[in-house]
């Protein structure tokens, strides 16, 4: 508990063996509960990160949107959750600045912004910085957010995530939040986070074919809201 808030953390994992009790063993210890989703590992992630304290939630439908449907169900009563990546990549201390935001009442969402932060070199590959400038400067042009990336650690009032009612089990899931937010008028920061090479290889950025299921779900998520946004009633009335 920190602030007087009780903070969960959510971690997607597969096949994160070599990761995932660097992470939890770097996650504070005022966070009151840790909950790590084995999406179909077939290694020892889920060994490893309950030996560190974690609690272990099997999602067998791949795909990230999936698990932190499941991550966040598990969870239940938390005012604040966290995600991140199980990977290494992100750096589990600086969720300081994530939950901070929410607990002064300043905010309801907070994104973790590599770009605004510092990124080691080599840490995001050309084409998550160019699928991140073309995602966030669509929802820049269409809803008039400020976004600068679509990183995965991110922390939301349990209040405020609710009213979202979430629903990609997919590659979606991270860009689906930012744009439902946005579209409900929840108040938001971006707070600079740093970022390193993952441990391991990435499902999603490190194969030509991740890449480019991963760019076409994101677009489709963006083009599917764009369409409900200018057919709404709202819209019409103006």
């Amino acid at each position: 508990m920190k602030g007087g808030h009780k903070i969960g953390v959510v971690i997607p994992a597969l096949n994160e063996e070599q990761a995932i009790g660097h992470v939890i063993a770097d996650i504070p210890d005022w966070v009151d509960r840790i909950v790590v989703v084995d999406n179909g590992s077939e290694d020892r992630t889920a060994d490893i990160a309950r030996a560190e304290g974690a609690e272990i939630v099997r999602e067998l439908q791949p795909g990230y949107g999936a698990a932190c449907q499941s991550g966040i169900a598990a969870l239940g009563d938390m005012e604040i959750i966290v995600f991140l990546d199980g990977d290494y990549s992100d750096y589990p201390e600086e969720m300081r600045d994530l939950v901070a935001p929410i607990i002064s009442g300043d905010c309801q969402f907070v994104l973790g912004s590599r770009v605004r932060g510092t990124a080691e070199r080599g840490a995001l590959t050309p084409q998550q910085r160019f699928g991140n400038w073309l995602a966030c400067s669509l929802i820049r042009i269409i809803w008039g957010a400020q976004y600068t990336d679509l990183g995965p650690f991110r922390a939301i009032s349990t209040d405020a995530l609710s009213q979202l009612k979430m629903s990609d089990r997919g590659y979606g899931w991270t860009i689906e939040m930012q744009i439902k937010a946005v579209i409900a008028g929840l108040s938001m920061v971006e707070v600079p986070v740093s970022y390193r090479q993952r441990i391991g290889h990435s499902k999603i950025s490190g194969t030509l074919k991740g890449t480019l299921l991963a760019g076409i779900k994101i677009l489709c998520v963006i083009g599917r809201f764009a369409l409900s946004s200018a057919f709404s009633p709202a819209a019409a009335r103006k």
